[in-house]
Protein backbone atom coordinates (compact mmCIF):
# COMPACT_ATOMS: atom_id res chain seq x y z
CA UNK A 1 0.00 0.00 0.00
CA UNK A 2 1.42 3.41 -1.12
CA UNK A 3 -0.04 5.37 1.59
CA UNK A 4 1.69 8.61 0.57
CA UNK A 5 -0.67 8.66 -2.36
CA UNK A 6 -3.55 8.72 -0.59
CA UNK A 7 -2.70 11.90 1.44
CA UNK A 8 -3.61 15.38 1.45
CA UNK A 9 -0.64 16.81 3.59
CA UNK A 10 -2.32 19.80 5.11
CA UNK A 11 -2.19 22.96 7.22
CA UNK A 12 -5.40 25.01 7.16
CA UNK A 13 -4.55 26.40 10.92
CA UNK A 14 -5.39 30.27 11.42
CA UNK A 15 -2.20 31.56 12.27
CA UNK A 16 -0.06 29.38 9.54
CA UNK A 17 2.75 31.11 8.18
CA UNK A 18 5.14 31.25 5.36
CA UNK A 19 7.05 29.09 7.22
CA UNK A 20 4.96 26.50 7.98
CA UNK A 21 3.59 26.49 4.37
CA UNK A 22 7.60 26.40 2.99
CA UNK A 23 7.67 23.08 6.01
CA UNK A 24 4.33 21.58 4.36
CA UNK A 25 5.87 21.51 0.81
CA UNK A 26 9.15 20.26 1.92
CA UNK A 27 7.31 17.42 3.64
CA UNK A 28 5.45 16.82 0.50
CA UNK A 29 8.13 16.69 -1.78
CA UNK A 30 10.06 14.21 0.59
CA UNK A 31 7.62 11.89 0.66
CA UNK A 32 5.55 12.49 -2.49
CA UNK A 33 2.42 13.27 -1.36
CA UNK A 34 -0.62 13.20 -3.26
CA UNK A 35 -1.37 17.07 -2.50
CA UNK A 36 -0.63 19.73 -0.29
CA UNK A 37 -3.72 21.48 1.31
CA UNK A 38 -3.30 25.19 2.05
CA UNK A 39 -5.56 28.23 2.75
CA UNK A 40 -6.17 30.37 -0.84
CA UNK A 41 -3.81 33.16 0.41
CA UNK A 42 -1.18 30.47 0.43
CA UNK A 43 -1.82 28.99 -3.57
CA UNK A 44 0.29 30.66 -5.64
CA UNK A 45 3.38 30.27 -3.39
CA UNK A 46 2.83 26.79 -2.51
CA UNK A 47 2.56 26.38 -6.18
CA UNK A 48 5.71 28.15 -6.91
CA UNK A 49 7.50 25.80 -4.34
CA UNK A 50 6.29 22.93 -5.57
CA UNK A 51 6.67 23.66 -9.25
CA UNK A 52 7.88 20.87 -11.57
CA UNK A 53 7.34 18.60 -8.69
CA UNK A 54 4.26 15.96 -8.56
CA UNK A 55 2.24 17.15 -6.11
CA UNK A 56 -1.04 18.73 -6.46
CA UNK A 57 -1.89 21.76 -4.38
CA UNK A 58 -5.29 22.10 -3.25
CA UNK A 59 -7.05 24.78 -1.22
CA UNK A 60 -10.19 25.14 0.32
CA UNK A 61 -13.42 27.37 -0.15
CA UNK A 62 -16.56 28.32 2.53
CA UNK A 63 -14.03 27.30 4.81
CA UNK A 64 -14.61 26.17 7.15
CA UNK A 65 -18.59 27.20 7.39
CA UNK A 66 -20.18 27.01 4.54
CA UNK A 67 -22.39 29.58 4.87
CA UNK A 68 -21.00 32.47 1.98
CA UNK A 69 -23.46 32.90 -0.46
CA UNK A 70 -22.84 30.60 -3.75
CA UNK A 71 -21.56 33.59 -5.85
CA UNK A 72 -18.97 34.24 -3.46
CA UNK A 73 -17.57 30.71 -3.27
CA UNK A 74 -18.04 30.65 -7.21
CA UNK A 75 -15.62 33.81 -7.14
CA UNK A 76 -13.19 32.56 -4.27
CA UNK A 77 -12.94 28.81 -6.48
CA UNK A 78 -11.92 30.65 -9.84
CA UNK A 79 -9.63 32.80 -8.39
CA UNK A 80 -7.96 29.81 -6.52
CA UNK A 81 -7.38 28.29 -9.77
CA UNK A 82 -6.44 31.23 -11.49
CA UNK A 83 -3.38 31.36 -8.57
CA UNK A 84 -2.89 27.98 -9.61
CA UNK A 85 -4.49 25.53 -7.41
CA UNK A 86 -5.40 21.75 -9.27
CA UNK A 87 -7.75 20.70 -6.38
CA UNK A 88 -10.93 22.58 -5.09
CA UNK A 89 -12.44 21.14 -1.09
CA UNK A 90 -15.32 23.24 -0.77
CA UNK A 91 -17.66 23.56 2.17
CA UNK A 92 -21.17 23.00 1.37
CA UNK A 93 -24.30 25.07 2.81
CA UNK A 94 -25.08 23.30 6.03
CA UNK A 95 -27.47 26.11 6.53
CA UNK A 96 -29.60 25.57 3.30
CA UNK A 97 -29.48 21.51 4.04
CA UNK A 98 -31.07 21.98 7.23
CA UNK A 99 -33.60 24.03 5.84
CA UNK A 100 -33.91 21.13 2.87
CA UNK A 101 -32.91 23.85 0.11
CA UNK A 102 -31.54 20.87 -1.72
CA UNK A 103 -31.93 22.54 -5.52
CA UNK A 104 -29.41 25.34 -3.77
CA UNK A 105 -27.06 23.01 -2.69
CA UNK A 106 -26.78 21.35 -5.72
CA UNK A 107 -26.61 24.46 -7.95
CA UNK A 108 -24.28 25.99 -5.66
CA UNK A 109 -21.84 22.79 -6.30
CA UNK A 110 -22.65 22.93 -10.06
CA UNK A 111 -21.64 26.31 -10.80
CA UNK A 112 -18.23 25.89 -8.83
CA UNK A 113 -17.65 22.82 -10.61
CA UNK A 114 -18.46 24.20 -13.60
CA UNK A 115 -16.23 27.30 -13.18
CA UNK A 116 -13.13 25.50 -12.13
CA UNK A 117 -12.39 23.97 -15.92
CA UNK A 118 -12.42 20.22 -15.02
CA UNK A 119 -10.08 20.37 -12.03
CA UNK A 120 -10.50 18.13 -8.88
CA UNK A 121 -13.77 19.29 -6.58
CA UNK A 122 -13.96 17.63 -3.75
CA UNK A 123 -17.63 18.47 -1.69
CA UNK A 124 -16.87 18.76 2.08
CA UNK A 125 -20.45 17.50 3.95
CA UNK A 126 -19.25 18.32 7.63
CA UNK A 127 -20.99 14.56 8.87
CA UNK A 128 -20.58 15.94 12.69
CA UNK A 129 -23.36 18.07 11.95
CA UNK A 130 -25.55 16.08 9.70
CA UNK A 131 -28.24 13.28 10.24
CA UNK A 132 -27.80 10.16 8.38
CA UNK A 133 -30.14 11.00 6.30
CA UNK A 134 -28.48 14.32 5.59
CA UNK A 135 -25.40 12.03 5.02
CA UNK A 136 -27.65 9.95 2.50
CA UNK A 137 -28.64 12.78 1.02
CA UNK A 138 -25.54 14.92 -0.11
CA UNK A 139 -23.73 11.47 -0.96
CA UNK A 140 -27.16 11.31 -3.25
CA UNK A 141 -26.23 15.04 -4.67
CA UNK A 142 -22.68 14.19 -4.74
CA UNK A 143 -23.55 11.26 -7.28
CA UNK A 144 -25.78 13.65 -9.13
CA UNK A 145 -23.33 16.69 -9.65
CA UNK A 146 -20.65 14.65 -11.11
CA UNK A 147 -18.08 15.63 -8.39
CA UNK A 148 -15.11 13.68 -8.01
CA UNK A 149 -15.08 13.06 -4.25
CA UNK A 150 -16.93 13.87 -1.45
CA UNK A 151 -15.78 14.66 1.66
CA UNK A 152 -16.24 14.53 5.68
CA UNK A 153 -15.08 17.12 7.35
CA UNK A 154 -13.26 20.17 7.46
CA UNK A 155 -10.97 19.47 11.08
CA UNK A 156 -12.90 22.22 12.52
CA UNK A 157 -16.06 21.04 13.71
CA UNK A 158 -17.03 18.78 16.47
CA UNK A 159 -15.64 15.57 15.40
CA UNK A 160 -13.33 14.48 12.35
CA UNK A 161 -14.69 11.29 10.21
CA UNK A 162 -15.77 8.24 11.38
CA UNK A 163 -16.40 4.64 10.39
CA UNK A 164 -19.98 5.01 10.58
CA UNK A 165 -19.72 7.72 8.03
CA UNK A 166 -17.74 5.87 5.95
CA UNK A 167 -20.22 2.94 6.02
CA UNK A 168 -23.14 5.09 5.36
CA UNK A 169 -21.42 7.05 2.79
CA UNK A 170 -20.31 3.62 0.94
CA UNK A 171 -23.96 2.58 0.74
CA UNK A 172 -24.96 5.36 -0.93
CA UNK A 173 -22.43 6.77 -3.16
CA UNK A 174 -22.28 5.25 -7.03
CA UNK A 175 -19.13 3.61 -8.14
CA UNK A 176 -17.43 7.32 -9.90
CA UNK A 177 -17.63 9.07 -6.92
CA UNK A 178 -14.71 8.55 -4.60
CA UNK A 179 -14.67 9.61 -0.51
CA UNK A 180 -11.80 11.48 1.44
CA UNK A 181 -12.47 10.94 5.11
CA UNK A 182 -10.75 13.86 7.01
CA UNK A 183 -10.21 14.59 10.25
CA UNK A 184 -8.81 13.44 13.19
CA UNK A 185 -6.52 10.77 11.25
CA UNK A 186 -3.39 11.18 13.21
CA UNK A 187 -1.80 7.85 12.57
CA UNK A 188 -1.08 4.46 10.34
CA UNK A 189 -3.68 3.14 11.93
CA UNK A 190 -6.27 4.96 11.15
CA UNK A 191 -5.26 5.89 7.81
CA UNK A 192 -4.93 1.83 6.43
CA UNK A 193 -8.35 1.00 8.14
CA UNK A 194 -10.13 3.78 5.77
CA UNK A 195 -7.92 3.14 2.82
CA UNK A 196 -9.77 -1.04 3.82
CA UNK A 197 -12.98 0.76 3.78
CA UNK A 198 -12.41 2.27 0.75
CA UNK A 199 -11.63 5.35 0.85
CA UNK A 200 -9.11 6.88 -1.44
CA UNK A 201 -7.81 10.12 -0.04
CA UNK A 202 -6.96 11.10 3.39
CA UNK A 203 -6.95 14.49 4.39
CA UNK A 204 -4.48 15.04 8.00
CA UNK A 205 -1.65 17.42 9.31
CA UNK A 206 -0.03 14.17 10.35
CA UNK A 207 0.96 13.38 6.57
CA UNK A 208 4.61 13.21 8.01
CA UNK A 209 4.02 11.32 11.19
CA UNK A 210 2.01 8.51 9.58
CA UNK A 211 4.88 7.89 7.02
CA UNK A 212 7.31 7.18 9.83
CA UNK A 213 5.06 5.53 11.86
CA UNK A 214 6.82 1.86 11.28
CA UNK A 215 3.63 -0.48 12.62
CA UNK A 216 2.39 -2.85 10.24
CA UNK A 217 -0.75 -2.66 8.21
CA UNK A 218 -3.86 -3.45 10.05
CA UNK A 219 -5.44 -5.92 7.35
Amino acid sequence: MELNKYIDHTNLNTCVTKEDIKKLCEEAIKYRFMSVMVPPYYVAYAKELLKDINVEVGTVIGFPLGYNTAAVKEYEAIVAIEDGADEIDMVINIAALKNKDYDYIKQEIEDIRNAIDGKTLKVIIETCYLTEEEIIKMTQICNETFVHFIKTSTGFGSRGANVTDIELINKHKNDVLEIKASGGIKNKKQAEDFINMGVTRLGTSSGTKIMEDDSSETL
